[in-house]
């Protein structure tokens, strides 16, 4: 029997496959490929399993999207694809398609120690449900929790909740996005577009005009401390992104953990962790006493999201 399955995490910006073993979870011929360079996710898992698709009849597929029948519209980008058809045409025995975040979360119990860092609370063994969240292209949010011996996904759609302000200064920059996108919600600034976002409503509540920058421009500049609204953008973000793992922690109950993923936090490590980020996930009023000591595990492995679509195919299928 051959135990390797096609595994990709599809994101707005970003395409990884990998070829992920059954036997022992372990990921190889990990292969990115740009968004913008292909008309078709179809093309892209065609141009991998030429090379590297012997002997590979099964595939799970992560995607920054709800889930929810058949045909698959991503919410990040102008792609969209019926999962049957897709498996006729890449001859596939099995497809799975499951939400980024569903396969995010379901990579925490595979992770370890060096996988992670922890971002202040006291690593316990609570049962407990755990929150999952990341900004990338998105905002991705799912729970996982155990049930006897098995770990179960809860994937929805949390970041695109209302986005709450915290000041008057705040209460300009919310004013300002709602000119420009009418409903404003948290992706709408925990993200990579929301760092753009940040930084244009910054620059216009101070009077100036903002530069075109890119969100790596931004996030560049504030690491080097070369611009002083990039910092107060990024500064801000790592606020923001502090306060809405809090509220996690309280909505899901999370006192085990709340898992920090995506792009973007790995790119800014020493900056979050010296920013406001934990302050602002603990100050929950009246019940910042109960989200004190839950940590928070920045996790740095390279592809959660390939390592939870392979863990989903085992979890679901006679292979496991």
């Amino acid at each position: 029997m051959n135990t390797r399955i096609l595994v990709g995490d599809i994101g707005g910006t970003n395409v990884r496959l990998a070829l992920f073993n059954t036997a022992n979870s372990e990921l190889s011929d990990v292969r990115t490929y740009s968004v913008s360079e292909y008309s078709s996710l179809s093309l892209i898992l065609k141009s991998y399993l030429e090379v590297f698709g012997a002997g590979i009849n099964s595939a799970c597929l992560a995607i920054a999207c709800p889930i929810t029948g058949d045909k698959i519209e991503m919410t990040n980008t102008p792609w969209s694809f019926s999962i049957s058809e897709t498996k006729e045409e890449l001859g596939l025995e099995e497809f799975f398609v499951i939400n980024d975040f569903t396969a995010i979360s379901l990579s925490v119990p595979q992770l370890s120690a060096k996988d992670v860092i922890q971002v202040g609370g006291t690593k316990n063994e609570i049962w407990s449900p755990i929150a999952v969240y990341g900004p990338g292209t998105g905002l991705g949010v799912a729970q996982v929790l155990k049930a006897e011996d098995k770990w179960l996904s809860l994937p929805g759609e949390g970041g695109h909740i209302d986005l709450a302000t915290r000041s008057k200064w705040e209460d300009a920059l919310l004013s300002y996005l709602r000119d420009q996108f009418g409903r404003v919600s948290v992706e709408r600034v925990l993200s990579g577009p929301g760092l753009v976002n940040l930084y244009n409503a910054i620059m216009h509540e101070s009077g100036e005009e903002p530069d075109n920058l890119l969100p790596e421009q931004i996030t560049a500049n504030a690491l080097s401390g070369s611009n002083a609204h990039c910092v107060k953008t990024l500064n801000l973000f790592c606020e923001m992104l502090g306060r809405f793992g809090g509220e996690l922690a309280l909505i899901c109950g999370s006192r085990a953990g709340v898992y920090l993923a995506g792009g973007i936090p790995p790119r800014i490590i020493d900056f979050l962790i010296n920013s406001n980020f934990r302050r602002c996930f603990e100050d929950k009023g009246r019940l910042s006493a109960f989200v004190k000591d839950i940590p928070v595990y920045l996790v740095t492995h390279d592809f959660p999201g390939l390592l939870g679509a392979g863990t989903y195919y085992t979890n679901n299928t006679k292979h496991q």
